[in-house]
C-alpha cells in the first residue's frame, strides 16, 4: 500500500532565510543578510521577503540580486 498523503508541514525541515543566506555565501554575516533582506533585495517564490527569519522549505525559490537558489532538504 503507498502513502500518498502530504508530509505534516511542521515536520517538515525548515531553514531560516538568513541562515541560508550565510550557508549559501550570499554573504558573509547575519548584519549583512539584514541588511540585503531590508533593502528587499531578496525575494522567496516570487515575492518580495523582508522577514530575515521567515522559515524556508523544501522547494522555495530564493532569488537574491537576479540569482535564483532552491531549497533543498533532507
Amino acid at each position: 500500500m503507498s502513502n500518498d498523503k502530504p508530509a505534516d508541514p511542521s515536520s517538515e525541515e525548515t531553514i531560516p532565510l538568513d541562515q541560508f543566506l550565510k550557508l549559501a555565501h550570499v554573504v558573509q554575516s547575519g548584519g549583512e543578510a539584514k541588511h540585503l533582506i531590508r533593502e528587499g533585495a531578496v525575494t522567496v517564490n516570487g515575492e518580495v521577503e523582508t522577514r530575515r527569519g521567515r522559515k524556508l522549505r523544501n522547494g522555495d525559490r530564493v532569488t537574491v540580486n537576479g540569482e535564483d537558489f532552491v531549497i533543498e532538504t533532507d
